[in-house]
């Protein structure tokens, strides 16, 4: 029976990355009923008067998985992210970051292996704005809950027995913000006893991204708020490689949505030249959570072997290969995995 995914190809770079996901995809053998969705953001904005149209709430909702490629956001004014926005609005408060090194790439450390597990809903992304024009002061409240707390520091440990893995560091900032980092801090000292077979410790976050930079060996997995997570997963991402070989997921109680964590790069849209191992990564924890790890099996062996030759990779890591030789040569790798 197909699985029916939701697709949004996004903008920029977008198209050529999910095509050549899609294509390696296919290679597994896995049956992947597609819904595709072409126009988001701006795209949509002029068709449908919103960047993200409720026929495409509605197609994750009953889909319950969707894949996603990147989808630029204007900066500093225009609509508001259609990445928050999705969040938001379909409750995915866990955003789960892997940031685990390839072979090949050339990089401060090796052999890292960090999971980062970031608050999606609430925080200083909550949406609650207010701007005085006569003093020209903007405020920005950083909404955090006991009930949102909760639930993604339980995620995280969940998320750390399943897959055995021995620490969560829990990154805060109690020292300053006595109400909402104290808060955040108390609930994963409550949490820690139910999971005796995981330790748990806690750093405050400006000393964690220094810790990150100089000892990444020392860290496993790492839960925090929103607005910290976002920069903690940006920073773990430069350990490996950068943000276009890093998986991304946002996961709720009823639906998924696995997407590239890197920018739609309008600059080299069209070129055949993007790298799509963000989105094939993500793809790759897709076909786990709906089941498929055979195939995620077989698409991350090839992914390991094809950047160990090094011969077939795009320019961003070091090859000379377009997007659609370096897709069809993982996907002939991965269809030889399959049929072994």
């Amino acid at each position: 029976m197909a699985h029916k995914i939701t697709l949004l190809p996004g903008d920029g770079i977008g198209p050529e990355v999910v095509q050549a996901t899609v294509k390696v995809l296919e290679a597994t053998g896995v049956s992947l009923d597609w819904e595709v969705f072409d126009k988001t953001g701006t795209d949509a904005l002029e068709e449908f008067g919103t960047p993200l149209p409720d026929v495409i709430l509605d197609s994750i909702r009953r889909n319950k998985v969707a894949l996603k490629g990147p989808i630029t956001t204007p900066v500093g004014g225009g609509f508001k992210s259609v990445n928050v926005t999705l969040r938001q609005r379909l409750d995915l408060f866990a955003n789960v970051r892997p940031c685990k090194s390839l072979p090949g790439i050339e990089t401060p450390f090796e052999n890292v292996d960090l999971i980062i597990f970031r608050e999606n809903t609430e925080g200083l992304y909550s949406g609650i704005e207010n701007y005085d024009e006569r003093l020209e002061i903007a405020d920005t409240i950083a909404r955090v809950t006991r009930a949102g707390s909760a639930r993604i520091i339980r995620f995280a440990f969940e998320y750390a027995r399943r897959e055995q893995r021995s620490l969560i560091t829990l990154v805060h900032k109690a020292n300053i913000l006595k109400k909402a980092g104290a808060m955040f801090l108390e609930i994963g000292r409550d949490v820690a006893p139910d999971y005796p077979s995981i330790d748990m410790n806690d750093r405050i976050i400006d000393n964690m991204s220094m810790q990150l930079v100089m000892y990444p060996e020392r860290y496993d997995c790492i839960v925090t708020t929103n607005l910290f997570g976002d920069i903690l997963s940006d920073l773990c991402a430069g350990l490996v490689g950068g943000l276009g070989v890093v998986a991304g997921a946002n996961i709720g109680e009823n639906c998924a949505v696995f997407e590239a964590v890197h920018g739609s790069a309008p600059d080299i849209a069209g070129q055949n030249k993007a790298n799509p191992t963000a989105v094939l990564r993500s793809a790759v924890m897709m076909l786990r959570y709906i089941g498929e790890s055979t195939a995620a099996d077989a698409i991350e062996s090839a992914l390991q072997a094809v950047y160990t030759e090094g011969k077939t990779l795009t320019g961003d890591v070091g090859g000379t290969s377009s997007t659609t030789e370096f897709s069809a040569y993982l996907a002939d790798r991965v269809a030889s995995l399959v049929r072994q």
